[in-house]
């Protein structure tokens, strides 16, 4: 059980895919995990930029005075175009953009976190997109999630948007629309708020009726996120089927 919590800080760095793979991804507190997860991330990143900013700065500032104190005949410069020297030479070096980026990285992660979306570690992401384009993996894109070309940043500034904007509106009963297509049933819920890891082709338990999602799509608010499944004849219970237990009461709708 502790395990779990030790362990979970740790795979939270992992891309969403990889961390689906895991074989105890369903115990893992990954709201939480990603909270204690970005908190290290940005302390250890600030720690980082702290003493290489003492370090450098002291190093840089002897090299420079060393150098100008070496110079034949009289060399007038002062204190401050020593600091400020040396302080460009910190604020260009490869080093401390690293730093500086896992700084911020940290504490989108946590914020990420507080609106219920664990988000990895771009490295580790940018890593996973590189071998699934090796390997001709196709991703199939999760509900509101931005297109393969978009930028990892620009996928946290989405999605970050999509969870703010969700809790500027209320709370509202699923409405469900059955139709019956060629003997096939069909079901429409619309939700007012984005269900989590609902992502075509997965199966869905309604009671004990078992569903595929064939689609995702979005329309105009109150119910923007629309999830279309299709009924099959049976399923199979396991870790990877998605149960339906809306807390309220859906609505029917007719159409």
């Amino acid at each position: 059980m502790w395990s779990v919590y030790i362990l979970g800080p740790f795979v939270s760095l992992l891309p969403r895919r990889w961390r689906k793979l895991i074989a105890f991804h369903d115990a893992v507190p990954w709201h939480f995990s990603s909270i204690v997860s970005g908190l290290a991330e940005f302390s250890i990143a600030v720690l980082g930029l702290v003493f290489w900013y003492s370090y450098s700065i002291t190093t840089w500032v002897s090299r420079l005075m060393d150098n100008a104190l070496n110079k034949a005949g009289p060399v007038e410069i002062t204190d401050h175009e020593v600091g400020f020297a040396a302080l460009l030479v910190v604020a260009t070096h490869p080093l401390t953009w690293v730093l500086a980026y896992f700084t911020v990285e940290g504490m989108a992660r946590v914020c990420a976190a507080f609106t219920d979306t664990v988000l990895g570690t771009l490295p580790l992401y940018l890593l996973e997109r590189i071998y699934a384009r090796i390997r001709g993996i196709k991703d199939p894109r999760p509900l509101g999630a931005p297109n393969p070309g978009q930028s990892n940043f620009s996928s946290y500034v989405s999605t970050l948007h999509d969870r703010i904007f969700a809790t500027r509106i209320p709370v509202l009963p699923d409405e469900l629309c059955r139709s019956i297509v060629d003997a096939e049933e069909f079901l429409e819920i619309r939700s007012s708020h984005q269900k989590e890891d609902w992502e075509a082709p997965r199966t869905v338990r309604f009671g004990d009726r078992y569903y595929r999602l064939e689609e995702c799509g979005r329309r105009s608010a109150p119910r923007s996120f629309i999830y279309k499944l299709r009924r099959v004849s049976a399923g199979v219970p396991g870790r990877t089927v998605l149960v339906y237990q809306p807390e309220q009461e859906p609505v029917v709708a007719s159409e």
